[in-house]
């Protein structure tokens, strides 16, 4: 007999995406709630983040809003304790800040690390013993094209970028055995608000399109089929996994 085919459907769970007022996690976020999940939606800029659920809430999906800062351990752990069970996280809160290694600040160094790797740290350590209680969870960490390469002015955010990709085998290698998956998804360029300069930026552009195998900038929808996979019970014998969603870039030289 065939196995029976796997099932997309997250009815019935409760997903926190990080940074989800606007861009990529706004987009995940929505594919989530689509999909079935009651989705919680984060960031530190509440009429921002207001405007956001308001948004998916009209589309008649079930959204909650929660602001916190993801790179603060007290404001973490309080918002565990508040928002209880959580069976999807996607830590995809990230910043970027520019400027070749030697003149780069310690500030705009620390800040980089701090947002796009402590935080998945300090947000998935609290709510992972839940996870493990239950024995069943989806830890997906946004990752980057940045995990495997690095570009002049960006060394800050490909070493957060590269450490995130370790921490996902870390927590793979602890937490796996609770029947908890945890993967990354590595996205390449996407076109969001945070990147329109760029986009519009012709010889970027065009060195962005001239890597890239498909001849495009990725769009935020590219990237929620993977993550709706990596939520899903179709994923539940993948774990420490890089899904990259690049159009080919990591493909060619």
């Amino acid at each position: 007999m065939s196995p029976a085919a796997p099932s997309f459907s997250l009815a019935g769970r409760r997903a926190l995406v990080t940074g989800s007022s606007q861009g990529i996690g706004l987009a995940l976020a929505g594919g989530l709630a689509a999909s079935g999940a009651h989705l919680v939606l984060n960031g530190r800029d509440e009429a921002k983040l207001a405007a956001a659920a308001a948004t998916l809430t009209a589309e008649g999906l079930s959204v909650e809003a929660r602001a916190f800062d993801v790179a603060a351990e007290e404001q973490v752990a309080a918002a565990a304790a508040a928002l209880g069970p959580i069976d999807i996280l996607v830590n995809n809160a990230g910043i970027t800040r520019r400027a070749p290694l030697v003149d780069m600040t310690l500030a705009d160094w620390q800040q980089v690390i701090d947002t796009n790797l402590t935080s998945a740290f300090l947000v998935a350590r609290a709510f992972a013993p839940g996870m493990i209680e239950r024995g069943a969870g989806k830890i997906i960490n946004v990752c980057s094209v940045m995990s495997y390469l690095a570009r002049p002015t960006t060394g800050n955010y490909a070493a957060g970028k590269g450490g995130l990709a370790m921490l996902t085998k870390a927590m793979t290698a602890e937490w796996a055995q609770h029947n908890i998956q945890i993967n990354g998804l590595a996205p390449g360029y996407i076109e969001t608000e945070l990147t329109a300069p760029l986009v519009a930026d012709p010889q970027f552009s065009g060195w962005v399109t001239s890597r890239t195998p498909a001849r495009r900038w990725g769009q935020v929808a590219d990237l929620v089929g993977p993550t709706v996979f990596l939520a899903s019970p179709a994923s539940n014998y993948v774990n420490g996994h890089l899904l990259v969603a690049d159009g080919g870039m990591l493909s060619v030289i």
